[in-house]
C-alpha cells in the first residue's frame, strides 16, 4: 500500500511540474468601480475615466480635464482535496488569506472642442494563490517546507485619443504597452527515490497592443458601443532554479524565456435609459482564448535544456477555448449626489479539465457585483464590491494530464474610486 501511494504521489508531482507553466489567461476584466459595480456592463455607456479600459471612444465626450483613481483588493479563497479510493484522502488543503491589489489611475485633456487625449495606467490582469506548504506535503516528497505560490500580473500605460464626429457619433484608439510578470514556487518533483526540492520560476516581459473603439448615440435614452482590443505578445524572460539539481551534477540554477499572449478581446454593449434616474447595461464580451494552444520555453543552460527537452516539459499543451461572457448593470440616481449601482455577469473558464492546476486554476464564474457613489462640484467618491462564485471542479485521477482531485474558489474583491473633473 505504501509503495502504492509514493507512486502514485511521485507522478502527480511530475504531472504537475509539466502543467504549471501553463495558465496565463487570468483577466481581471473590472476596472473603475463604477463599471465594476455595473457588472462590468460598460463598452456601451463609457462615461467616466475607465472608459480607456473600456471604450477609449467614450473620452471624445469630455469637456473637462479629469484624473481618477481606482484601487481594489483582490482575496481568493480556494480548497483542493484529492482522495483515493484505496488510499484515502492525501490532501486536504485552503489557500492562505493574501491580498492582490490592481488598479487604474487616468488621465483625460481636452485637446479641442472635438479631440480628446488620455492616459491610463491599470492591471489588466493580476492573480495569483498562496498555499500552506505543510497542507501539501504529500504532494511535495513528504516536505512541509515547499511553497506553492502563484503571481500573474500585467500593467499597461495607454496613450488614448479620442474624436467627436458629432453629437451621435464618437471614436477612439490607445497604444498598449504592457508589462507582465509571472511567478510560481512549487515542488520540483523526483528523479528516482531522489527529491529536486523547492522550483521557482521569476520572468517579466514586454509587449505591444492596441484598443480602438466606438460609441453611437441616436437619442438620450439609447447608447451603443463596440471595442476591439488586439492580442498583445508578450517576450518573457527571467530564471529558474532547482537547488538540488547539484546533487546530479546539474547547475541549480538557469536562465529561461517564453512568449505568451495575451488574446485578442472583442465587445459591444447597449446603454438603455427609460427614466431620467435609472440607466440600464447589457455587455458581450468575447475572448479568443483559442489562441493559446501551446506554451514553449526555452532553457539557456544546456543541461536544463535536455532535460527538460528529453522529458517533454519544455512544450505545454494547452487546447484553450473562446469564451464570451455575458454582462448585465444598473444604476440608480436616488439625488443628484447619491446613486446605487448592481451588476451581474457570467465569466466561462477558458481552460479544460485536462490543464487543472492549484497555483492557477481556471473557474466558471457567477459573479455579483454592488456600489455606491457620491458626486458634488465635480467630485465623485464611489464604493463598491465584488462576489466572485466558483463552480465546483473534479478532475478523476485518470486524467493524467491534469492534477487530479476536487477544486472549490470564492473571490471578493473590495474596491475604491475617486475622480475630479476641473
Amino acid at each position: 500500500m505504501k509503495k502504492s501511494k509514493n507512486l502514485l504521489l511521485g507522478l502527480l508531482a511530475l504531472l504537475m511540474m509539466s502543467s504549471l507553466s501553463l495558465a496565463n489567461g487570468l483577466n481581471l476584466n473590472s476596472l473603475g468601480t463604477r463599471a465594476l459595480s455595473m457588472g462590468g456592463a460598460f463598452v456601451g455607456l463609457a462615461d467616466d475615466f475607465s472608459t480607456i479600459f473600456w471604450n477609449p471612444a467614450g473620452i471624445a465626450n469630455f469637456t473637462n480635464k479629469t484624473f481618477g483613481f481606482y484601487g481594489t483588493d483582490i482575496l481568493p479563497s480556494g480548497t483542493y482535496k484529492l482522495t483515493h479510493p484505496l488510499l484515502g484522502t492525501l490532501v486536504d488543503a485552503k489557500t492562505v488569506s493574501k491580498s492582490y491589489l490592481a488598479g487604474m489611475a487616468a488621465y483625460i485633456h481636452p485637446i479641442t472642442e472635438n479631440l480628446v487625449a488620455g492616459l491610463g495606467v491599470y492591471t489588466p490582469s493580476g492573480l495569483g494563490a498562496t498555499w500552506d506548504p505543510t497542507q501539501l506535503a504529500a504532494i511535495s516528497g513528504g516536505a512541509k517546507n515547499i511553497e506553492w505560490t502563484s503571481l500573474i500580473g500585467m500593467v499597461t500605460i495607454s496613450p488614448t485619443l479620442a474624436y467627436k464626429i458629432s453629437d451621435m457619433f464618437q471614436i477612439g484608439a490607445s497604444l498598449n504597452i504592457n508589462y507582465a510578470m509571472f511567478d510560481i514556487k512549487m515542488y520540483g518533483g523526483s528523479y528516482g527515490v531522489f527529491s529536486l526540492g523547492q522550483y521557482d520560476s521569476t520572468m517579466t516581459g514586454w509587449g505591444l497592443g492596441a484598443t480602438f473603439g466606438l460609441l453611437f448615440k441616436p437619442s438620450s435614452m439609447f447608447s451603443f458601443g463596440a471595442t476591439f482590443r488586439s492580442a498583445s505578445s508578450v517576450s518573457f524572460s527571467g530564471k529558474a532554479t532547482m537547488t538540488n539539481l547539484t546533487a546530479l551534477h546539474i547547475p541549480a540554477e538557469s536562465d529561461i524565456t517564453r512568449d505568451l499572449t495575451w488574446p485578442m478581446w472583442l465587445a459591444g454593449g447597449v446603454a438603455f435609459k427609460p427614466v431620467e434616474n435609472l440607466t440600464l447595461t447589457a455587455d458581450v464580451q468575447y475572448t479568443n482564448w483559442k489562441k493559446i494552444d501551446k506554451i514553449t520555453t526555452t532553457y539557456k543552460d544546456t543541461m536544463w535544456n535536455l532535460l527538460m527537452v528529453a522529458s517533454g516539459k519544455n512544450i505545454t499543451l494547452m487546447n484553450w477555448k473562446d469564451a464570451t461572457q455575458i454582462r448585465f448593470g444598473a444604476e440608480y440616481k436616488i439625488s443628484p449626489a447619491f446613486a446605487v449601482r448592481a451588476g451581474y455577469y457570467y465569466d466561462p473558464r477558458p481552460a479544460v479539465d485536462e490543464t487543472m492546476n492549484i497555483l492557477l486554476p481556471n473557474y466558471d464564474f457567477n459573479v455579483l457585483a454592488f456600489g455606491i457613489g457620491y458626486a458634488a462640484d465635480g467630485l465623485l467618491l464611489e464604493a463598491g464590491f465584488e462576489y466572485l462564485m466558483g463552480k465546483e471542479i473534479s478532475i478523476p485521477l485518470t486524467m493524467l494530464l491534469a492534477m487530479p482531485g476536487v477544486y472549490n474558489m470564492t473571490i471578493v474583491a473590495p474596491n475604491v474610486s475617486i475622480s475630479y473633473r476641473f
